[in-house]
């Protein structure tokens, strides 16, 4: 057993019986490389990667490479998910050098962490152009004794060039972004199978999450209606979906949503069932609610910690090989269904002998039901309904995927957002408890000495928070407190926001750096801007400082969003679906958003009504508060403050920019107010 036996990582953990003498990351490694004067093999990857297990088993695991590595390298392993401010800067420098980028990813760095040579993956043997991983090392350690000066300057030169791009300042982002962003994203929209460009296809959660509110806030919009509407669809019948379990896989290596690379991941998953609970209620689909409640049901049930928390992910492979845990052969579905449930199963999800995958078959969706129905006598739904329970218990019985139980903040700051949506517009109560139970989790069991931290497991919290944890979190906590009017998550994302700016502004530029002021510094400082596969840390810091100047008036933080979108305004017009949460704190700043203040108790139906109609009639930009009268702990809201209702009734105020109309006491009143106020 190497150094990583200790570490709290599973990835790390995964190689701790290797012949490779692993170091984690830190100031030890490379004081050691500078000892033994050789560079640093650094090796970054995540416990769910399919391509992380395939060379591990093939290169890390076979002691003739191991003692070439041990020989020649100080050898670093890093999981991406616990350190993104190492994984970002080192793929930066891998996409510098290589023209791609991907896990898992291999960098040479110098002993003072430069980086002079990179790729991925590197086969046992040379294969398509990529050099057998031991002659790579043998070549580099060759080149570090004869060629040495050449390749400090390399690292040299890359390092200044990754901190120079870092250092970026923005500029303005011109108005008309945002109805240019929606011509660039009808331009690269799949208009047959939905999403943006071709194979390998990614569930584009945030660019849908923005097309939902534009197709909101102008109904007249087909375009914005039509491109989120047609990739939820395609993506819930899609094999990119489980149909058995619930949950939404990785990506689909194909451009029909079909073969996933079979991880799950808490952060789609959050994502995706936001975007289907929202739109579930905006375009009226309650097939897509559905999907919402099934994808927030598996993370309850498959996903939850002890803590209340949420687990990073589950494995791309399992021990019956790629993909086994998820499909099925007529064979196996006969040995557990009934005739006509077997029938059901296959002319709904097209179950064949000779598969789609590997001789088995990836369920989709391939017939509508009225096709389903004419294969039977009995009631397609019910068949198919008793048929997915029993599939369900079957393949609990298989050997399943790891699960990587580790809580990292920002995830499941994302997640408190997806269960607060599914609870507020799905009409689901439970929801709401258990994202009142992951953000306590968070809370109280990830904030150290006052310090956001990144992960949690083994009853320990562990490395410190980045940006994204920051920002993510207040997201979570904000969408909560519009779910719930509980005035205590506000009050606990402001602190989160406050120790966000003083950790990770940029006081010489715009915006925010990836990685605090108070940890190690890298030989370059990072930026994470673009919003896929998760929100980066500049969007979504502008997205909760938008949100939460309209609460607090609070205009120095208005003016801190704005500058962090500068930073990303000539990349959103090159790939506008890539910035969707870009897009939408935009929206929110350019839009004039209005304040909804409404006092009343929130035991009365007329209370819950005139959140109703303010929910329904304020639109996607709006910002809505609410409080019981003489609720003291609502104070801290400004919206709010100082509010009294006009007699018993429950009493609501529209304004723009705290100046506020002459306060209403029902709701039809309130929407005629709103409506004058949008005229």
């Amino acid at each position: 057993m190497n150094r990583l036996q200790e570490e709290a990582s599973l990835y790390l953990r995964q190689h701790a019986d290797n012949p490779v003498d692993w170091w984690p990351w830190g100031e030890d490694a490379l004081a050691e490389a500078a000892r033994r004067d050789v560079p640093i093999l650094l090796s970054v990857g995540y416990s769910s990667c399919h391509w992380c297990h395939v060379m591990a088993h093939e290169s890390f695991e076979d002691a003739a490479v191991a003692e070439v590595m041990n020989a020649n390298f100080v050898n670093v392993k890093v999981d991406r998910e616990e350190r993104p401010d190492v994984d970002d800067l080192y793929m930066q420098a891998t996409v510098a050098m290589t023209g791609h980028g991907g896990w898992p990813m291999t960098v040479f760095l110098t002993p003072t962490g430069e980086p002079f040579y990179a790729g991925t993956y590197f086969p046992p043997t040379s294969r398509q152009g990529l050099p057998a991983f031991r002659d790579l090392l043998e070549g580099i350690s060759e080149a570090w004794g004869d060629r040495r000066d050449e390749l400090l300057e390399q690292g040299a030169s890359l390092a200044r060039g990754l901190a120079s791009a870092g250092a970026a300042t923005g500029g303005a982002i011109d108005d008309d972004v945002i109805d240019s962003a929606l011509v660039g994203m009808a331009r690269a929209f799949d208009p047959d199978q939905g999403g943006f460009g071709r194979a390998p296809k990614f569930p584009p959660s945030a660019a849908l999450e923005y097309l939902l509110r534009r197709s909101w806030a102008e109904p007249g919009n087909g375009h914005a209606h039509a491109m989120a509407e047609l990739t939820l669809v395609r993506m819930a019948e899609g094999g990119i979906h489980d149909q058995v379990g619930g949950g939404f896989h990785r990506y689909s290596v194909d451009g029909v949503w079909l073969v996933p690379h079979f991880e799950k991941m808490l952060y789609d998953n959050a994502q995706l069932a936001t975007a289907y609970a929202m739109a579930a209620d905006v375009l009226d689909n309650p097939g897509l609610g559905a999907t919402a409640q099934r994808t927030l049901d598996y993370l309850l049930r498959e996903m939850r910690t002890p803590e209340g928390g949420f687990a990073a992910a589950q494995d791309a492979d399992s021990p019956g090989g790629e993909g086994a845990f998820f499909t099925w052969t007529p064979d196996q579905l006969s040995e557990v269904l009934e005739p006509d449930e077997v029938t059901a199963v296959r002319a709904r999800f097209g179950v064949t002998e000779e598969g789609n995958f590997e001789g088995a078959t990836i369920l989709s969706v391939r017939a509508p039901m009225s096709d389903v129905a004419l294969a039977l006598d009995g009631d397609p739904l019910e068949a198919l309904g008793s048929a997915l329970t029993k599939l369900y218990s079957a393949r609990a019985t298989r050997p399943a995927p790891d699960r990587d139980d580790k809580m990292i903040a920002s995830w499941n700051g994302l997640a408190i957002a997806a269960l607060a949506e599914g609870g507020r517009r799905l009409s689901r109560p439970d929801y709401l408890v258990a994202a009142a139970e992951a953000a306590d989790a968070v809370l109280d069991g990830m904030v150290v000495d006052g310090r956001l931290m990144r992960t949690f497991s083994g009853g320990r919290a562990r490395h410190l928070g980045q940006l994204d944890d920051h920002a993510d979190l207040c997201h979570g906590l904000l969408t909560l407190y519009e779910a719930t009017f509980e005035p205590r998550w506000v009050s606990a994302a402001a602190g989160i926001a406050e120790q966000m700016i003083t950790l990770f502004a940029d006081e010489a530029g715009a915006g925010f750096w990836s990685a605090g002021s108070d940890g190690p510094q890298l030989v370059a400082r990072m930026r994470s801007l673009d919003d896929q596969p998760a929100p980066g840390g500049n969007s979504q810091a502008a997205r909760v400082l938008a949100r939460l100047s309209a609460l607090t008036g609070d205009d120095g933080m208005r003016r801190r969003a704005e500058d962090a979108l500068g930073l990303a305004a000539e990349h959103i017009e090159r790939a506008p679906h890539a910035f969707g949460v870009a897009l939408t704190a935009l929206s929110i700043l350019r839009a004039e958003p209005r304040e909804i203040a409404i006092i009343g108790d929130p035991a009365d139906p007329r209370t819950a009504e005139m959140i109703a109609t303010a929910r329904r009639e304020a639109g996607p930009w709006a910002t809505i508060a609410a409080c019981a009268p003489g609720d003291g702990a609502a104070q801290a809201i400004p919206l709010l403050a100082d509010r009294t209702p006009v007699g018993d009734s429950p009493t609501a105020w529209v304004c723009r920019r705290f100046t506020c109309r002459a306060p209403v006491t029902s709701p039809a009143e309130l929407a005629t107010a709103l409506a004058d106020d949008a005229g």
